[in-house]
């Protein structure tokens, strides 16, 4: 399986310091590998939670950057490719 994480960690950073900047559209995170895994309760592509992946259509900007930021920590957590942080379910 390939290992999505340090590219959704690249795009949250750019993701982020395009919004400070210049405030746009927020593309979603989908990497076309929709499968949820039972035991974190995220999915194993893009690192969301099913709250996050059903509410993406209606976010508004912040919410979306905000679930960008999840990723990026669920991502850089250390042992685990799906490991959720507290409070982590953002939608």
């Amino acid at each position: 399986m390939i290992d999505h994480r340090p590219a959704l960690i690249e795009q949250a950073r750019i993701l982020l310091q395009a919004a400070a900047s210049s405030p746009g559209p927020v593309r979603s995170p989908c990497v076309s590998v929709c499968r949820m895994d039972a035991a974190s309760g995220l999915c194993e592509g893009c690192l969301r939670t099913i709250g996050e992946i059903a509410g993406w259509a209606d976010m508004a900007t912040d919410d979306r950057l905000a679930v960008w930021q999840q990723i990026a920590r669920r991502a850089q957590a250390p042992g685990s490719s799906s490991a959720p942080q507290p409070g982590g379910d953002a939608t």
